[in-house]
């Protein structure tokens, strides 16, 4: 079995560091070796289950979701949501570090852990998970959720089923997340004594917001990346040098 890891570093003043190593199954990826020998009450299934929760309690007694966070609740619970530090995410071919905030960091952290859990409303965010970027801004986001989306329903099409290419699956899927987060806060003010781990969750769950109401005003600010002419035809060098010579005669 292939494994892809993520090594999250969080160094805190008085020189203190934090590890946080992630590590996915490469063809699956689910979350693996993440699972605390003794899971708190605050992780059953039953225990703030979001409503639209597929699973059952005869087959899932906890959520898993939940059991994900616990680790990272237990070592990360020390820190407030407004603190600054100094984060590095070292992966396989990449290092990224930044200075930010806990809750930010946090977010960046708990998204990588959301998406590989194991709930089923988070399936979609796997492929994102795959080619994780740690402390993604708005803009990327957006960009990074849509081509991931877009390029899902042309395997889709290509399967011979119906493909979806104005989003409106995607808005399903985030109005579910936003069920999600909410109840996810809900255990994490539970299980947490400060506001760190729930203000990131509230952090990530702005998007559930953003993205439905502005996802067209939003990706007509990055439309001119591809540069598009007016008649939605792609602009290249050839069709330049043709206009130009017909121009020139």
């Amino acid at each position: 079995m292939g494994i892809i890891s993520f090594n999250y570093i969080f160094n805190l003043p008085e020189k203190k560091q934090i590890h946080k190593k992630i590590q996915l199954d490469a063809q699956k990826l689910n979350i693996i070796n993440n699972t605390p020998k003794t899971l708190p009450d605050w992780t059953r299934l039953d225990f703030c289950q979001c409503p639209h929760c597929p699973l059952s309690m005869n087959t899932h007694t906890h959520c898993p979701l939940a059991v994900n966070l616990v680790n990272i609740i237990n070592e990360l619970d020390t820190l407030y949501s407004y603190h600054k530090i100094h984060v590095k995410v070292i992966m396989e071919n990449r290092t990224i570090s930044q200075e930010t905030t806990v809750q930010k960091a946090l977010g960046s952290l708990m998204g990588l852990v959301i998406a590989t859990s194991g709930c089923p409303h988070t399936r979609f965010f796997r492929s994102m998970a795959r080619f994780h970027l740690p402390l993604a801004d708005e803009e990327e986001t957006i960009s990074r959720v849509t081509s991931m989306y877009l390029l899902g329903q042309y395997f889709t099409k290509e399967e011979g089923n119906p493909a979806d290419f104005h989003f409106k699956g995607l808005m399903q899927i985030y109005e579910n997340m936003h069920i999600v987060n909410k109840e996810t806060a809900k255990r994490l003010r539970v299980a947490s004594k400060t506001d760190s781990a729930v203000n990131a969750i509230i952090l990530l769950d702005m998007f559930t917001y953003v993205l439905p109401m502005s996802i067209d005003s939003q990706l007509q600010e990055i439309r001119h990346l591809f540069d598009i002419d007016p008649q939605n035809q792609p602009v290249n060098d050839t069709t330049s040098a043709t206009r130009i010579r017909q121009n020139q005669d």
